[in-house]
């Protein structure tokens, strides 16, 4: 099959819809498809990468440089849909085309070219537009942007041949924008477990929170402020950020002015140094807020499962992260804004530093029965109808 894919940042850019696509060309080119992917020149966070480039052919879009303000953000993403849909409509014809969520509304090529071309087309759906920025305030509700935008997503998602959710919560989220369940196919992430796998947990020393990656607009930080402000200066405990993101500052500042000092900070690490990133924890801290439930889930989890390390999960216990927890007993879920049920919860795992470890050896067991790499990218392959050579699972949990 010749398959395009269609996203804004690909390798060797170390945002997340990056490494999942990536991953995805190496997996479709392996199986003999020809694969071409339209991304940008710019980058969001890019890093060298120690492996080599996909074996694909890539067009790099120009367009303005996509920075942390919103009209630089706006003028990158405007740039980059021009270029993808010129360069679409005059590629060679595809079998099929898939859409990611970078820039938003990214789909609507994808509609103009099944139309025009006549090929199928699959949007993967990694956070839902224009949901998410009213769920993080940036945007009102019954604005008229926002219902023209909402219109426009939801007539490309029923003009599709399909929609790719990555947790349930976001698939019935979109049920009630009105799309067809059985229009929608729930396909967790993953992540590499050969680049990430488990290194033992210290069982001495203080008890290590660590949060990994992006802290954005739809993370709740007010919750665990709340327990690191009561654990200031415990030795007993220290708490790590590793990452970046729009709320990474306001944390620090926090930690500064409260003198939260048993606490660091540090940049994104390399993909290849992901394993031991994330073993320097004992527990992995993953965190959403309530309103945002659905329109993003949290792709840090699989990594953590991966790296056998259980999860402190702040956010809504109907989440896609929530319901990991439950099924396979490899963490915790405290509810946005009980600071105290954290506060005490770290209490206790700290004097019960044999659950900690009994948790994450449950974590990776459930990671290599489901969200290992081929895995995940297995049951991408099958929704667009290109089977592959690795077991598809079932990817909705049950609640």
């Amino acid at each position: 099959m010749r398959i395009i894919l269609i996203n804004q940042f690909f390798w060797p850019d170390s945002a997340a819809t990056s490494q999942y696509l990536t991953d995805l060309t190496r997996f479709l080119a392996a199986q003999g498809h020809q694969v071409e992917v339209l991304c940008g020149d710019s980058s969001y966070a890019r890093l060298d990468d120690a492996e080599e480039a996909p074996p694909v052919v890539v067009r790099r879009i120009a367009c303005s440089r996509f920075g942390s303000g919103l009209p630089a953000r706006l003028c990158s993403y405007a740039s980059f849909f021009l270029g993808a849909l010129w360069i679409g409509l005059r590629a060679p014809a595809a079998d099929v085309v898939v859409t990611l969520t970078t820039p938003p509304m990214l789909s609507v090529i994808g509609s103009v070219l099944k139309r025009v071309r006549g090929v199928k087309h699959f949007i993967w759906e990694m956070d839902l537009f224009p949901e998410a920025l009213v769920d993080v305030g940036l945007a009102r509700r019954n604005s008229w942007m926002v219902r023209l935008l909402g219109h426009i997503a939801d007539w490309s998602r029923l003009k599709s041949d399909g929609v790719i959710a990555i947790g349930d919560c976001m698939r019935r989220r979109l049920m009630g924008r009105g799309i067809p369940a059985a229009q929608i196919h729930v396909a967790e992430n993953w992540a590499d477990g050969s680049q990430i796998f488990p290194l033992p947990i210290q069982g001495h020393g203080p008890l290590k929170v660590l949060y990994s990656g992006n802290l954005g607009r739809p993370h709740d930080i007010d919750t665990i402020m709340y327990a690191m402000e009561r654990l200031k200066g415990d030795p007993r405990f220290h708490f790590q950020f590793v990452g970046d993101g729009a709320r990474r500052q306001e944390l620090s500042d926090f930690c500064r002015r409260n003198g939260v000092t048993n606490t660091s900070f540090a940049p994104y690490c390399r993909r290849d140094e992901m394993s031991g990133n994330l073993a320097s924890g004992d527990i992995g801290l993953v965190t959403q807020r309530e309103a945002c439930l659905g329109t993003v889930v949290p792709s840090k989890v699989y990594g953590l499962l991966a790296a056998g390390r259980p999860i402190l999960y702040i956010g809504p216990r109907e989440s896609t992260p929530a319901q990991i927890i439950r099924r396979f007993d490899c963490g915790w879920q405290v509810d946005c804004g009980n600071g105290q049920a954290a506060l005490e919860l770290l209490r206790d795992l700290e004097a019960q530093r044999g659950e900690i470890a009994a948790a994450g050896a449950r974590a990776r067991a459930a990671f290599l029965a489901h969200y290992d790499l081929a895995q995940g990218v297995a049951r991408i392959c099958d929704i667009i109808a290109a089977p592959a050579y690795a077991p598809v699972y079932a990817a909705t949990i049950s609640s």
